[in-house]
């Protein structure tokens, strides 16, 4: 990231994704429509204590859903069971402001993979996703990610890629985003079929990202270019 984009970063009154996360806030704190009357707060009352790293552990095998899930997929989960409202569209701006405002509260702890067997499944086989070939193109994520890192094409800097400021304010995007819109976008760029939100391969990818930035400090809302 450049200086700038940094500092828009660091500065929560100049980090526009603050807006989402005051968004979330609110969201928190209020019943949906078509729910029992219950809020995210009804249960886990102030977000700053009762979601404190838990962002940091995502994704996690679920044993209500059966499989592996991503914190977006546990929100809508919550919605479901306890809430007993309809899930929220995938990158839709209540879902991504909820999503976002649960992981400020682990901002600056660790990235903590879930030791899980399940996740620990679902990590190895987005491994072996990072380091496939596909598209047209016939790239892998690894070949940028990896053995380019810190070069550029077309004028833009190649990233690691580590996924620990998700959802993050993307500028080229003028808004928040998730991880998952940011791997659909690569796989569109290679020009390979791109999967749909919550696909089990974007669900193994983010648990191997995960897994590669064990340690690092969450920094959500991130900001990138």
């Amino acid at each position: 990231m450049s200086p700038a984009t940094q500092a828009m970063q660091r500065e929560d009154t100049q980090n526009p994704a603050m807006l989402w996360i005051a968004n979330g806030q609110q969201l928190w704190h209020t019943a949906p429509k078509d729910s029992n009357g219950k809020s995210c707060a009804a249960c886990h009352s102030d977000a700053k204590e009762s979601m404190r790293s838990k962002a940091a552990g995502f994704p996690r095998f679920s044993a209500p859903a059966g499989k592996v899930i991503t914190l977006s997929q546990q929100i809508n989960q919550c919605r479901s069971n306890a809430q007993q409202a309809a899930a929220l569209p995938q990158e839709s701006a209540e879902l991504l402001a909820l999503e976002a405002y649960v992981a400020l509260q682990s901002r600056g702890l660790p990235v903590s993979p879930s030791r899980d067997p399940q996740t620990r499944q679902a990590a190895a086989r987005g491994q072996k996703l990072f380091t496939t070939r596909i598209g047209q193109l016939n790239l892998s994520c690894a070949q940028c990610h990896d053995n380019n890192a810190g070069k550029r094409l077309a004028g833009a800097l190649i990233p690691q890629g580590h996924a620990n400021a998700y959802p993050i304010y993307r500028l080229e995007w003028q808004g928040v985003g998730s991880l998952q819109r940011r791997l659909r976008n690569c796989m569109s760029g290679v020009r390979a079929e791109v999967p749909p939100y919550g696909a089990p391969d974007l669900v193994d990818l983010e648990a191997y990202l995960a897994q590669r930035a064990q340690g690092m400090p969450m920094e959500t809302p991130g900001v990138r270019p």
